[in-house]
């Protein structure tokens, strides 16, 4: 066997060893994603509305392990947490109304504790016509409060983004003041990557301003064609489309999320079509390459 044949075996092997180091990589990382991925159960409301029991048992079988709540669908807290360890669900966090936590926050953190919930949060800060600067101080009042209260009872109180939050201030915007004047410790963020880019905001850049504000993330894939630069917090739900399959920078976005150490990305799909879709969703998360 000649020199040239052991020096080119050599580098073949290598250019082998390598590829399947990259490989591995790849399959690693989409498992650790996956380790980290439920879905927020508004996605399911319709069904949920009908027949809890029935639509747990079709979230199970889609593979999910973890849940986000949003409401108890006419059970108690005691119920509904029965229905989920029945289904092998574990519930990670929960949307209460502003005006729950505005009013008694301890009411909720009650609750949140019998569905053995570890985030806690709120999606919408009630206000008429355009988000103001009035409305964004009682938030970060409210919200420093609950943060306070929910860190006690060893939870974390997050809020989740819907676009409407964006509306310029200063040199910024009253995104900006809410995060800016909210406690960095008790207060964190859920981004929803649909809602941040549908504000006309990249969702990659926001995690490099706050990478140590944003702990949860919530998945969907914008229609393509859909408007953006707007800051209305509103759009047709079928604009949700299957993850890949719209007009979102998903691999950029991800990798991003990895970087700053998202906890757990929730597939959100407030769609007709979910059923359908986030099955379809789930597939492209276990297949994603970084």
């Amino acid at each position: 066997m000649g020199r040239s044949f052991c020096r080119n075996y050599s580098k073949w092997i290598g250019v082998i060893a390598g590829a399947a180091l990259i490989a591995t990589t790849v399959t690693l990382y989409a498992k650790s994603l996956m380790s980290s991925v439920g879905i927020q159960l508004y996605s399911v409301r319709k069904q949920m509305q009908k027949d809890v029991p029935g639509t747990l048992d079709e979230v199970r079988s889609w593979g999910i392990k973890y849940v986000e709540l949003a409401g108890n669908y006419g059970l108690s807290p005691q119920d509904f947490k029965a229905q989920l360890d029945e289904h092998h669900l574990i519930p990670i966090g929960g949307h209460f109304g502003f005006e729950q936590w505005e009013k008694d926050p301890e009411a909720v953190l009650r609750e949140a504790k019998i569905l053995g919930l570890k985030y806690v949060g709120c999606a919408w800060i009630p206000h008429n016509g355009k988000f103001d600067e009035a409305t964004c101080q009682k938030a970060v009042e409210v919200f420093n409060h609950a943060g306070e209260l929910a860190a006690e009872q060893k939870m974390q109180f997050f809020y989740h983004t819907h676009g409407y939050e964006f509306q310029p201030y200063d040199d910024g915007t009253l995104f900006d003041y809410l995060v800016q004047h909210t406690d960095p410790k008790n207060v964190k963020f859920e981004m929803d990557i649909f809602w941040i880019a549908h504000s006309g905001t990249d969702p990659v850049k926001l995690m490099e301003k706050y990478p140590k504000r944003f702990v949860l993330m919530h998945l969907k894939d914008m229609k393509n064609g859909t408007k953006t630069g707007l800051l209305t917090g509103s759009s047709d739900v079928n604009n949700d489309v299957t993850l890949g399959a719209g007009q979102l920078d998903l691999p950029a976005i991800l990798h991003e999320a990895r970087k700053i150490g998202i906890k757990y990305y929730f597939i959100e799909d407030e769609s007709d079509s979910s059923e359908k879709q986030i099955p379809d969703s789930l597939r492209y998360l276990e297949d994603f390459k970084d």
